[in-house]
């Protein structure tokens, strides 16, 4: 007993016990709940869990997916991930369970779709998805590029995205309140030498964003798209140039802030977290240094201006 005669904050705090990811206090003297008790708690988190909202994000395993299920983790959503990588899924679905958050890793191929119906029937429900799979593959022009490059692109970017929305739809409508996030790009808007097939796939993902958000019109889904511009992340520019980490480092060379991860998950869920009602139809992200595709301040020494 403290001096004061009051018992000491610690000495109040009774221990607790997780069920289904939430947390009870145990009863009088520390004493865990019977058999019944604890059948009843166990059916309240069960409860709670399907009422917890739910967002699935694609592409998850790294760069701007990973940093958005965080962020969307942080803000409350129960978190399915769902990428190839297996491993990486479940490394930051634990990160996500020691911050507090819920998260649940599911494996698959977005271009499958097989197993995008088979992510879609295991939910009970759906609030949010996140359709952020995809990448670019080469800087060859148009007349030298790969037909499998292009269509390796097309397959992820557009197929996958359509895929994804056709298998939540139903549970995002039957939300009341849904929300489709499609990650764009500016190579959505205009086009570049060396980026043809990514340029032809993030504009027909812009397509899709436009038309579904005419489509549904009269529904409880709202479309956004998030189009970033330079962003800075371990592997997109290191994929596009098939592991040449000195080709994908110049792509940032003198850059002095390009975006982030973090920078466009911030992006993604303000605009999920605002009211139901209001639509951020398209948001596009650059750092200050890039005016447009074409035009980007570089920071260069002497040696590189010489």
């Amino acid at each position: 007993m403290a001096a004061s005669g009051k018992i000491p904050v610690a000495a109040q705090i009774k221990p607790a016990f997780r069920s289904g990811g939430l947390a009870f206090r145990f009863g009088a003297g520390g004493q865990r709940p019977g058999r019944r008790a604890h059948g009843r708690l166990r059916a309240a988190a069960c409860q709670n869990l399907s009422m917890q909202r739910v967002a699935v994000v694609t592409g998850a395993s790294s760069g701007i997916g990973s940093a958005t299920a965080v962020r969307l983790a942080e803000a409350g959503y129960r978190v399915v991930l769902a990428a190839r990588r297996a491993d990486r899924l479940k490394a930051l679905a634990d990160r996500i369970r020691d911050g507090g958050g819920l998260a649940e890793p599911h494996q698959l191929d977005v271009t499958n779709r097989d197993e995008v119906q088979a992510l879609a029937d295991s939910l009970e429900r759906c609030d949010v998805v996140v359709s952020n799979a995809g990448g670019a593959i080469g800087t060859e022009t148009v007349a030298d590029s790969s037909p499998d490059d292009w269509r390796a692109m097309y397959e992820v970017n557009v197929i996958g995205t359509l895929q994804v929305i056709q298998a939540l739809a139903p549970k995002l409508i039957a939300s009341g309140a849904g929300t489709v996030v499609v990650m764009g790009s500016t190579a959505g808007f205009v086009a570049y030498e060396g980026g043809g097939g990514y340029v032809t796939a993030k504009h027909a993902e812009h397509a899709i964003a436009a038309t579904l958000r005419l489509e549904l019109f009269d529904q409880p889904v709202r479309v956004i798209e998030i189009a970033p511009g330079m962003v800075k992340t371990d592997e997109f520019s290191l994929n596009r140039f098939h592991g040449d980490a000195d080709k994908a480092a110049a792509v940032y060379a003198g850059v002095a802030h390009p975006l982030t991860a973090d920078d466009v998950a911030d992006a993604v869920a303000w605009a999920v977290t605002r009211p139901a009602h209001v639509n951020v139809d398209l948001m596009v992200l650059r750092p200050r240094a890039q005016a447009a595709q074409h035009k980007v301040h570089r920071e260069l020494g002497s040696a590189d201006k010489a």
